[in-house]
């Protein structure tokens, strides 16, 4: 029973990011924003309500210490895996706009929590507000970008309003469904395995989490949608940190272990190795994207190990 709900759990995932693409490309056409806009705020949104919910709900009671691990697992699954993978399947050309603004924004914000957790190994109420400000001041940016910045695809499939938020809704719905069914049964499956709870937190709860990212995008990228992909493993991240970490630091401090310092510095490292990549080249290559999941693997055996 419990390979079948994984089973359920991925085709929920599949299916649920197909529809949240067609659907929120569907809007970006309908209002003449550019997908990248869409994806960096509606998708990227979205695809973080597990993340969103795991770790604001833990603030609610008092028990948030994973959260930190659960957002910067799931910021390093995004960058090195979900825009990896994406490159993989289909090689675009990185967004001119997520590199000069978001990759920089993303650097900025993991070397922020990176310093506050350092600190004094733990994130504050009042480390929690400047996030916020940072999320309201970033949404703004969005908004005035999406504004100068209206477009309009000749020829592109369009669906109607009522069909398009059908489509996003169900699509999130299915996608945190499938999220919730694949984690839930991977931990059963690893702890009859003789997993210890703290990798399994480490590894299957933080990439468990990433899962609709990596579907949106994937789908994304098959469907020609770089900048929908891109802006929603990117716009994840950067939400990840200010808004999630933000809301749930406000709730109640949120103590830091060792390795979450560790892990949040080695965050930095992969921003800023991303951001050297694109300044370098905008290409984003199969080669490029292989490279990125490899770097991931090393990861993910270093927390094994350690």
């Amino acid at each position: 029973m419990t390979i079948l709900l994984l089973i359920v759990g991925m085709l929920c995932l599949v299916k649920g990011a197909d529809w949240f693409v067609d659907g929120s490309s569907s809007v970006a056409r309908m209002l003449k924003v550019p997908s990248v806009i869409i994806g960096l705020t509606i998708v990227a949104l979205g695809t973080s309500l597990p993340e969103a919910s795991v770790s604001i709900t833990a603030g609610l009671v008092g028990n948030n210490e994973l959260a930190i691990s659960n957002v910067v697992g799931s910021d390093i699954f995004n960058t090195l895996v979900v825009v990896g993978a994406s490159a993989l399947i289909t090689p675009f050309i990185m967004d001119k706009d997520i590199v000069r603004r978001d990759l920089k924004i993303n650097l900025f914000v993991s070397f922020l929590l990176a310093v506050f957790v350092s600190i004094n190994g733990y994130l504050d109420r009042w480390e929690g507000l400047i996030l916020l400000v940072l999320l309201v001041m970033y949404i703004g940016t969005l908004i005035r970008s999406a504004m100068q910045n209206r477009t309009q695809e000749e020829n592109a499939k369009t669906l109607s309003a009522p069909m398009s938020i059908v489509y996003i809704v169900v699509g999130i719905a299915a996608i945190i469904l499938g999220g919730n069914l694949v984690v839930d049964n991977a931990t059963k499956i690893a702890q009859l395995l003789g997993l210890s709870d703290t990798l399994i937190g480490l590894t299957i709860v933080s990439i468990g989490t990433s899962l609709p990212e990596l579907m949106t995008s994937i789908v994304a990228a098959r469907k020609g949608e770089s900048g929908l992909s891109l802006g929603n493993a990117i716009g994840s991240n950067i939400l990840n940190i200010i808004f999630i970490l933000g809301v749930s630091s406000v709730l109640s401090p949120i103590a830091a272990l060792t390795e979450n310092i560790m892990d949040a510095w080695i965050l930095v490292v992969v921003a800023c190795f991303t951001l050297w990549i694109a300044k370098k080249d905008d290409q984003m290559t199969r080669a490029k994207g292989a490279l990125f999941v490899v770097i991931y693997v090393v990861y993910l055996i270093y927390i094994i190990f350690r």
